[in-house]
Order: structure tokens, then sequence, then C-alpha cells
């Protein structure tokens, strides 16, 4: 099966949510002819943390019938990257996906807070792992940060997803390490890997942009600049399963050890 996959790289509009929604709206217009979009982390707020309770959006609710109304007008399916969510308990850094027919898919709260950018005095902890069926293709999706731990990425795809998509604000001067990680994950666990991250910059980072798709042998298929992109590939899914296969690695694991 083939799937066109667009990442969407933009320059967010820091602590502007109006902004925001219409770029996202004009970027996914632009991509309408993929199977799926996705948008980076944040993309409504940016990093503006400390204002997060004034403009996060309250129960996910306006980002929710959004995204529904943009998904079906544009016939996309859509992993929205995440949004601030204000709820009872406090805020999560929220990733939602949407299918085309307008219908929530699954949604996840990022696991892992980056406390090098004062995460965790803003934001509150998911703890809930996301996979989910998207065109009949099993795929999971995490947050930024959430790359670094290996053991939570095998966690979705021992369950059987060919796909990761990552969402990501990631900070210029570690963008070695975005490209490696995201290399191996892709390796490790034998799958594609769809990695949007913004473009731009806020008062206290400037950010890497360089999105990327990449194979289950780990080769980069596409990849952006550092600047406002949008790049795309069309994926031939049946190839996770086949190198699997070739090398099993999901069943040569040693788990009575490990």
């Amino acid at each position: 099966m083939k799937l066109k996959i667009a990442c969407l790289q933009f320059d967010i509009s820091f602590g502007n949510p109006a902004e925001n929604y219409q770029k996202a709206e004009r970027f996914i217009k632009k991509a309408s002819d993929a199977d799926v979009v996705i948008l980076p982390e944040l993309w409504t707020t940016g990093y503006d943390l400390s204002r997060l309770d004034e403009i996060g959006d309250e129960n996910g609710k306006y980002t929710k019938q959004w995204l529904s109304d943009i998904a079906r007008t544009y016939e996309v399916n859509i992993v929205a990257g995440s949004v601030a969510v204000k709820k009872n308990d406090g805020i999560y850094n929220t990733m939602y996906i949407v299918g085309k027919n307008g219908d929530m898919l699954s949604e996840y709260s990022k696991v892992h807070l980056f406390k090098l950018m004062d995460e965790h005095h803003y934001l509150a902890a998911g703890s809930k792992e996301n996979t989910f069926a998207l065109e009949g293709i099993q795929a999971c999706g995490v947050i930024c940060y959430d790359i670094r731990f290996p053991e939570w990425i095998r966690k979705h795809t021992e369950n059987g997803a060919s796909l990761l998509f990552v969402s990501a604000e990631w900070p210029a001067p570690r963008l070695d390490h975005w490209k490696a990680l995201l290399i191996a994950r892709a390796i490790e666990n034998q799958c594609f890997v769809a990695a949007c991250n913004c473009s731009g910059s806020n008062p206290d980072n400037q950010f890497a942009g360089h999105s990327m798709i990449i194979d289950p042998w780990g080769k980069i298929i596409a990849e952006a600049s550092d600047g406002e992109e949008i790049i795309s590939a069309e994926l031939e899914l049946g190839i996770s399963e086949k190198i699997r296969a070739q090398i099993p690695i999901f069943s040569d694991r040693r788990t009575e050890l490990y």
C-alpha cells in the first residue's frame, strides 16, 4: 500500500493562536494532495509557556472542531502536531489525529517533559501510548523529546506499528541529535518515520527545521531546509513488513533479559 505523507514545517507565531490557525490552514491547503499531513509541536501557541493558561485551548474543544472541519474540507488525514490543552488537572501538550472524514482517531499527551526548556513547570505529563489505524495502516505518534527514549518508541512498534509520526520544536544547536535519533529510531524499529519540526525562532530559541521522512533502512527520502517548507514522500508501506521478515529483530529480542 502506498501513502503520501506531507510534513508542514512553518514558523510558529509566538503566543498568537489566531494567526497560527490561519497559517496552518494555508499550509494544509497547499499539501492537500497528500493522504496525511503532519504539523509541528505546539503549533497554535509556540513555546509561550508562561501564558498557556491564558492562550491554551480549554479541553481542546476549539482545536478539535477546527481540525474536524479542515480535514473534511480538504479531504486529508491530519496528524495535528500538538497543542496546549487546558484540563482540570493541568495543561497538556497534546497531539490529535483526525481522519479525513473529520473523526478523531487518537489523542496523545507528551509523556516525557523537557526540563531544559522548563516544560515541567508549566505542563502536565501524559501517561498513555499512541497507536492508531490510519488508512488501514498501524501507526503511532510521539512528540519531540520522546524520541530520546527508544524503549518508549519500541513499546509502540512491538505492537505492529510500521509508521512513526514525530512532531517537534527542536532547537538548532542540537540539529545533529535530531537527525541521528530519527534515523536510529527508523532502523531499530524497521519503520518509516515522518518527523515534522518547526522553523524560525522565539525570544529564547532558534529552531532547526529539517523535517524529515525516513525509510525503514534509515535512508532519508525527504528533508527540509531550515526555513518554511513542505516536504512530502509517497511511502510503500509493505517494505516495513519485508524488512522485519528479513532481519527479525522483534522475534530475536531476549525479553527475558531486558
